[in-house]
């Protein structure tokens, strides 16, 4: 089993906790054009606003940054 990507996570919490997406919209502050598009793999969140999403979700979301060889 794969790990679930970060819109998948992002999808299930909302499913799990039977959220909206134009509720997520007004608890996170994010607008929901923007959430769409993050859910459908076609936008380019900043990491403030997947921050604010996973802060309106209960989410605990961190951030690696790995130097490559």
């Amino acid at each position: 089993m794969t790990p679930l990507t970060l819109i998948e996570q992002i999808k299930e919490r909302r499913r799990v906790l039977d959220v909206t997406q134009e509720t997520l919209s007004e608890v996170s502050g994010v607008g929901l054009r923007t959430i769409k598009q993050f859910e459908s793999g076609k936008g380019n969140p900043t990491l403030e606003t997947i921050q604010k999403i996973g802060d309106a979700l209960g989410m605990e979301i961190k951030f690696q940054i790995k130097k490559t060889e």
